[in-house]
């Protein structure tokens, strides 16, 4: 999504395994119906969804083309007891304005992922979906899934962690800087060794031994933190960290606190161009229809609530995010969209 595709060479080994056991996390029988409306040419359609079907002997309801609408009458028509998608497909279904009209009582458990969840916008979904929602956390060269929050999970560690590790795997929090495993508490680069890791990168052995490192650890690039109870908590991810002036800011914990300003409905931070700082805070905004707000309304949000070089220093307020065919945001085009709405509204980088 970021560079030049490479193609992840998985086995039969890695994927029905990976697919099985995520099923069985969520207790997935034969009587489960499994909504699924992310695409098959990604490891989430694929493997989370299709292999866990598979080996579990449930069905599979499809959506071909992604529709809110579509998702909601599915469930209430084939009573769906399992949902998948990306925050973004969650937000679009409950706020639909038809949203009231369908029953999807029948709802039991499902997964969102694909990139990082917000927690308000996950109780939102257990509220109003009825469903105890997981997370999984992982990457393609992992088959996806490194770790797994569980259905029995209380629900603040479904809400707040991706859980903790696939069975038969190991998963570490490396120090990117000296290789070491951090301590529990410090933030570190997320890494994973097991069957699930990748056979390499197709054709490409200098790109394969970048990532998978002489101990046979798979380095994901991601940002995450075990806590005392071997849960984890991905942070980011190290290109997405925004450096200002010689300050670490990590993007995820402004989206979590800016989530929970009223009229917010979704919303994405990143580094904008700084000739004094290097890179400054900007957030993009989408707002829930009905709603206006400016830009000194969300600053005002924040004063006195996150430390003051963690205030967005550029907001702006979009219809929608630059999206990969699989639903994730394109973080890194944020920033070239910053420049071009500065030079729009004619704004100056300082």
């Amino acid at each position: 999504t970021t560079g030049f595709p490479k193609g992840v060479m998985l086995t039969h080994y890695n994927i029905t395994n990976n697919g099985f056991l995520t099923g069985e996390h969520m207790k997935f029988t034969a009587d489960d119906k499994l909504c699924v409306c992310v695409p098959l040419f990604h490891c989430f359609g694929v493997v989370l969804a299709t292999m866990n079907c598979l080996t579990h002997g449930c069905t599979q309801v499809m959506i071909e083309r992604f529709d809110p609408l579509l998702v909601l009458a599915s469930i209430h028509k084939e009573r769906c007891t399992a949902l998948y998608g990306v925050p973004t497909m969650f937000i679009a279904e409950l706020h639909h304005p038809m949203f009231p009209m369908f029953d999807l009582s029948s709802l039991r458990t499902g997964i969102m992922a694909g990139s990082l969840c917000p927690v308000e916008l996950m109780k939102q979904v257990e509220e109003k979906m009825f469903m105890r929602v997981t997370s999984v956390y992982g990457l393609t060269e992992a088959s996806p899934g490194m770790t797994h929050s569980r259905i029995d999970d209380d629900p603040e560690v479904r809400y707040t962690t991706v859980g903790h590790d696939f069975e038969f795997t190991e998963v570490k929090v490396i120090d990117p800087n000296t290789g070491e495993e951090c301590p529990v508490g410090v933030q570190g680069e997320m890494c994973n060794r097991g069957y699930n890791t990748m056979k390499g990168y197709y054709k490409n052995p200098e790109a394969t031994a970048e990532v998978i490192d002489a101990n046979g650890f798979l380095h994901s690039g991601d940002l995450g933190v075990k806590d005392e109870n071997g849960n984890y908590r991905i942070t980011g991810r190290i290109k997405d960290m925004i450096i200002r002036g010689g300050e670490n800011i990590y993007p995820r914990e402004i989206e979590e606190f800016l989530y929970k300003m009223p009229g917010i409905k979704d919303v994405q931070v990143a580094g904008v161009p700084s000739k004094k700082y290097g890179e400054a805070v900007g957030a993009f905004i989408i707002l829930h229809e009905g709603y206006t707000m400016n830009e000194f309304d969300v600053r005002e949000f924040c004063q006195g609530k996150i430390a003051r070089y963690k205030i967005p220093k550029y907001i702006f307020f979009v219809k929608e995010f630059p999206m990969t065919g699989s639903g994730k945001i394109q973080k890194f085009k944020l920033k070239d969209l910053s420049l071009k709405l500065c030079a729009e509204q004619g704004i100056e980088i300082i």
